[in-house]
């Protein structure tokens, strides 16, 4: 975590209209139930609504000399100042204000290599991507809070 940020946050929110491509940073997102984020290739009625990677993920590729940044591993949210790897399915984060999600897989499986691999040379999403699907909607931005929610508050 950088030294201004004492809690885990937003660092981006990204979008696409394809799957397999780089996303890119927007100001404001709004996620709706069951769905995901409005206008991004991966919103839908399945367990992949919304895609979640650690700012420290990306990190840890860029000191491997790799120019890389929020979005690049076709991650929705990116995040800092939480082990997302380490929190198991069924994990529900607030996010922001309004929006819960669940977290329902964590990495992935990729059958073949898409443009991130290529542009990026290798793709931390298999390994430390999480996902979730969105149990309450609202709007979500860059700076917005994340609290690791019990089963008890929602």
């Amino acid at each position: 975590m950088t030294e201004a940020s004492t809690f885990p946050r937003v660092i981006a929110v990204c979008v696409s209209k394809h799957k397999g491509t780089i996303k890119t940073p927007v100001d404001t997102a709004e996620l709706t139930v069951e769905h995901g984020i409005s206008g991004d290739a991966h919103a839908g009625p399945w367990h992949r609504q919304l895609s979640l990677l650690a700012l420290e993920s990306i990190q840890k590729m860029r000191d491997l000399g790799l120019e890389v940044e929020p979005g690049s591993f076709a991650e929705n949210v990116t995040t800092e100042g939480l082990d997302l790897v380490s929190l198991p399915v069924g994990t529900r984060l607030g996010l922001g204000d309004d929006v819960v999600v669940e977290i329902t897989q964590i990495g992935k499986e990729c059958h073949t290599r898409c443009a991130i691999y290529y542009k990026a040379g290798d793709c931390i999403m298999p390994k430390e991507g999480v996902f979730a699907r969105i149990l309450e909607g609202g709007r979500i931005q860059p700076g917005d809070r994340i609290l690791v929610l019990n089963d008890t508050e929602h």
